[in-house]
């Protein structure tokens, strides 16, 4: 009678066991969950593009025009504290004529040298919740490098929200010289220095 009890005790399954495994496979269970909610909540926060513009302008009056467009210019936004990065490879520029876009890629920004041109800094004080479909303007701060030259820059930008996208615009210039383009003396008279940039950025949540 004593073994049989003995072997009912010993074989009888011990309940802090039976606990253990099964917050074992709780913890299996809703761990996928828990990565996918932190995933998504930090999703939210973040907006990007491959699909934003630029383009810029260097004419002179009375000389053709000096201008490209850039159709796939890259960048995120985080929301939850207003840093943006903005990326465009160079060679993505495209001009009305080829030759005008060889010499520039080949004699001018050196893209082969220099295939980048990024923006990276923040909007100053950036609050989602203010955002509507009107247009607000907004300061950009932070470092633009381009030819292999960062200089520190802040210029104004309009920015709205409609549904889940965020669209950044801004119109800028900069100068040829400060980012150590030198534009040939022969055709100085018909390059502005100047140079007038525009940029749009249709940001969507990932």
């Amino acid at each position: 009678m004593g073994f049989v009890i003995q072997k009912l005790f010993y074989s009888a399954p011990n309940p802090f066991c039976i606990f253990h495994a099964e917050t074992k496979l709780m913890q299996k269970l809703l761990l996928p969950f828990l990565l996918l909610a932190v995933t998504i909540a930090f999703g939210q926060s973040r907006y990007i593009t491959k699909s934003g513009s630029m383009s810029f302008e260097a004419s002179q009056p009375t000389f053709e025009p000096i201008e490209a467009t850039h159709s796939a210019v890259s960048a995120l936004l985080n929301a939850d504290t207003g840093e943006l990065a903005v990326l465009a490879l160079v060679r993505g520029f495209r001009f009305p004529l080829a030759l005008m876009e060889e010499h520039f890629n080949e004699n001018y920004i050196e893209s082969h040298q220099y295939p980048k041109t990024s923006f990276k800094g923040k909007i100053t004080d950036f609050d989602q919740t203010t955002l509507s479909d009107q247009p607000q303007t907004v300061e950009l701060t932070g470092e633009l490098s381009m030819h292999g030259v960062t200089k520190p820059i802040t210029i104004s930008a309009t920015i709205t929200q409609t549904d889940e996208r965020i669209t950044l615009a801004s119109s800028f210039s900069v100068k040829t010289s400060d980012f150590g383009i030198e534009i040939p003396s022969l055709v100085r008279k018909q390059i502005d220095e100047n140079v007038q940039i525009e940029v749009s950025l249709p940001l969507k949540p990932k």
